[in-house]
C-alpha cells in the first residue's frame, strides 16, 4: 500500500477531530505516520521516497498519510506546523509525538519498531 493523500476532511474522519472533540483521541485502528509536506520543498522531496518504501515494507502494521499544507492550511495551523517537512508519529495506543524534519530511513524504522508497533500498555 502506498501513501495515502489526506486532506482535512479525511484528517478529522480517520485521525482526529479537533471541531468536535477537546482532547486528543486517535480514531484509527493502525499505528500512524503523518507527513506535512509541500510541493517545493527539496527536505520532503527526499522523505517522500523514503516514506513510500516504508508504507511497502510495513503494510498492514502502519498506515502512512501525507498532508500538503499549502492546500490543507487549515491543518497545518491547528498543528502550529512552522517548518516542513514535520512528522506527527501516532503509536499504537494513540500518542502522537510531533518531529519536525527530514528524517533519514534507518531514523523512521527506528521509531516505527521501537515506538509505533510496541503494544500499548494496559491499565492494571
Amino acid at each position: 500500500m502506498a501513501t495515502i493523500q489526506m486532506t482535512t476532511t479525511d484528517f478529522k474522519d480517520k485521525v482526529f477531530d479537533y471541531e468536535t472533540v477537546a482532547d486528543w483521541k486517535y480514531q484509527g485502528t493502525l499505528p500512524a505516520i503523518i507527513d506535512f509536506y509541500a510541493d517545493w520543498c527539496g527536505p520532503c522531496k527526499m522523505v517522500a521516497p523514503v516514506l513510500e518504501e516504508l508504507s511497502k515494507e510495513y503494510e498492514g502494521k502502519i498506515v502512512i498519510y501525507k498532508v500538503n499544507t499549502d492546500t490543507e492550511q487549515e491543518l497545518s495551523a491547528v498543528f502550529g506546523i512552522q517548518s516542513i517537512p514535520t512528522i506527527l508519529f501516532i503509536d499504537a495506543a494513540g500518542e502522537p509525538m510531533m518531529q519536525p524534519g527530514a528524517l533519514p530511513k534507518h531514523v523512521f524504522k527506528k521509531i516505527i519498531e521501537e515506538k509505533l508497533l510496541v503494544p500499548a500498555k494496559t491499565a492494571e
